[in-house]
């Protein structure tokens, strides 16, 4: 009974003073009865909470693979948890909000777990919070106002800048075009949490005019997390859409004129749109 109470008393004092190591969806260091702020996470998206297995003694000795499991208690109801898998490097779990959940700030708790309390480091219990809001991106898209000839290409460029948590993908589609199939135009992107990506559509119509062109960007998992822009494209049968056209691969002419291509584009750029 001695023996048993002093490995009790052993293993406590060794997991009160354990920690762990988040990986993702940022760097931060968690102790029992602590919270971390995750950040923001769109209503429908999910996210991953990712964790170091190593961790280390009171006297400082590091314990490479301490924790072996991941488990998240206490989230609304609707959500959805996937606990991580045993004994890996990394451990992560999944946490994917409710469609319906209203914006506002949210809390669970989260357990590191040292399987069977075979290193004596029995488990870490901290807070994550997160803020639900469909506020969870910014969008760029320019140029604003674009021209060249009918059916020859102009290029529209669309910056995402994922402020939130959430990996998951992005669409991107566009209406306005009525000479361009909007299959074309409807793209799937992954704009990972925490980056901003630039990705470039080349677009065209057949018939002269001006169209008002609608970018909008949505989360694929949820029609809440949307922004639009808008976009003028002048189509125009003049010369020096001719030429700006060559700088998109528009026009098609013997290799032998590169080099007059190159120049013609030049001037274009020059002299503007």
């Amino acid at each position: 009974m001695i023996v048993l109470a002093l490995i009790s008393i052993t293993a406590s004092a060794y997991a009160g003073s354990s920690y762990v190591t988040i990986v993702e969806p940022f760097n931060a260091t968690a102790t029992a009865n602590s919270s971390v702020f995750l950040g923001k996470v769109g209503p429908g998206q999910a996210f991953y909470i990712t964790v170091s297995s190593a961790t280390a003694y009171p006297n400082g000795t590091k314990v490479a693979y301490g924790w072996n499991k991941l488990s998240v208690e206490g989230v609304p109801q609707s959500w959805v948890v996937e606990n991580s898998s045993l004994n890996n490097q990394l451990l992560a779990a999944l946490i994917k909000t409710a469609p319906t959940a209203a914006n506002g700030t949210y809390s669970f708790n989260v357990t590191a777990v040292n399987i069977g309390n075979y290193s004596r480091l029995g488990s870490v219990t901290f807070r994550a919070i997160v803020n639900v809001t469909p506020d969870v991106f910014k969008l760029d898209v320019s140029p604003s106002n674009i021209s060249t000839g009918p059916a020859e290409p102009a290029t529209i460029y669309v910056t995402i800048n994922n402020t939130g948590v959430s990996d998951s993908p992005f669409v991107i589609a566009m209406q306005g075009l009525p000479g361009f199939s909007q299959q074309n135009l409807t793209r799937s992107v992954i704009a990972l949490h925490h980056t901003s990506r630039t990705y470039s559509y080349p677009i065209y119509e057949n018939e002269p005019g001006t169209y008002n062109i609608n970018v909008n960007v949505s989360s694929s998992s949820s029609p809440l997390v949307y922004e639009r822009s808008n976009v003028t494209f002048l189509v125009d049968a003049s010369v020096q859409n001719d030429y700006a056209a060559i700088g998109q691969g528009g026009l098609l002419f013997p290799p032998i004129y590169e080099p007059v291509y190159a120049v013609m584009h030049l001037i274009s750029l020059l002299f503007g749109k």
